[in-house]
């Protein structure tokens, strides 16, 4: 079953091998990638190219300061612990490796990121702050598992669990191609799990803020993890709201549209957005030729057809109320969670 959900996608990267694993959901195939920019490096939705080197010792000793305050200088990892295999992705500053952690056998993915030679300063930030956040979100069955970072020739190396089945916009993308539909069951337990990282997110006051299906992957045994920390932000207790415009446009919330501040329900639209899309098998703002005004008119007037017909009510009336144009009515994330997991409990046996 292995080689009908093949994957080249692991962290959120364009890939170029293929990788072994499947996903297992009974009766289910899935081809194909997607592309997606490397998190170091902040491209937004479009592609970037080109690439300096830094001379400037002032920056390289503010940067070998801002790399040693995550504690990660100090790590006692080394790439002579790692067997690189395959290339995975690539950036503009970075390239993923599937390799295997010689000391105990286990598939990794290894990123290794040219921090030194990233001009911008706001791109080497996010760098160093997506280190952050992955020590600080680790340790949840549902989102991507840190394991080490550390500096080797002038490399930052980030070390994640690999996940060797994909991601979901892949198997969305394939469901979609032939025409079949997620079983309900299968539906909830994908969704239930994502509301868990979140969850769990949220309660370490992390706003993940781009939430969408190829962020999620896809490992054996039916289990899912969000990853691409890369645009997360941290609130600190006196923090309420974020401003800056980030996230891929078709899973933004009104109010990030609009350019407006922005809280915790934000990260809730796009997880209705992802729900829509496990039922449709499509955005529920896509539509062909489509440019930035046009789909931002859509989403800030809450457009979008209804869902199949093959919908249960309880995923049409979750959808309705996440995709609330006021952020204040949408429900709480605690309130959706207990409503997937009854959904879940109640089409578990579902098969289609």
């Amino acid at each position: 079953m292995c080689d009908l959900l093949d994957s080249t996608r692991t962290l959120g990267v364009p890939a170029v091998q293929r990788s072994g694993g499947s996903f297992r959901m009974p009766g289910e195939a899935r081809r194909g990638d997607e592309r997606r920019e490397d998190p170091c490096v902040s491209q937004s939705m479009y592609d970037g190219t080109g690439g300096s080197t830094i001379s400037d010792c002032n920056l390289e000793s503010d940067l070998s300061s801002d790399i040693s305050s995550t504690h990660i200088a100090n790590s006692n990892g080394r790439m002579s612990q790692y067997q690189l295999h395959t290339v995975i992705g690539n950036g503009k500053f970075s390239t993923v490796w599937r390799a295997i952690h010689l000391p105990t056998g286990a598939a990794v993915a290894v990123k290794r990121v040219q921090i030194y030679e990233i001009m911008d300063a706001k791109q080497r930030t996010d760098c160093i702050n997506e280190v952050k956040l992955l020590q600080a979100a680790a340790n949840h069955p549902n989102i991507i598992t840190y394991r080490d970072s550390f500096i080797e020739n002038n490399e930052l190396v980030i070390t994640l669990d690999f996940c060797d089945c994909g991601d979901l916009g892949g198997l969305i993308k394939e469901r979609s191609d032939v025409g079949t539909p997620l079983t309900e069951g299968d539906l909830w337990s994908i969704f239930s799990q994502l509301c868990g990282a979140v969850s769990h997110m949220h309660s370490h006051r992390i706003m993940h803020r781009d939430i969408k299906p190829s962020n999620v992957f896809l490992s054996a045994h039916g289990v899912v993890k969000l990853g691409d920390l890369g645009l997360s932000r941290y609130f600190s207790s006196k923090t309420a709201q974020a401003q800056s415009m980030v996230g891929t446009p078709y899973y933004m919330s009104p109010e990030c549209i609009r350019g407006q501040p922005y809280e915790w329900s934000s990260d809730t639209w796009s997880l209705g957005c992802l729900l829509y899309e496990l039922g449709a098998l499509r955005n529920p703002f896509f539509r062909t030729g489509l440019n930035y005004y046009t789909l931002g008119k859509l989403i800030t007037s809450c457009e979008y057809d209804p869902l199949p017909s093959h919908a249960s009510p309880e995923l049409s009336q979750l959808v309705a109320a996440m995709l609330q144009q006021d952020a204040g009515k949408r429900p709480s994330l605690h309130d959706i969670t207990r409503f997937a997991e009854k959904c879940q409990v109640k089409y578990r046996d579902v098969r289609r």
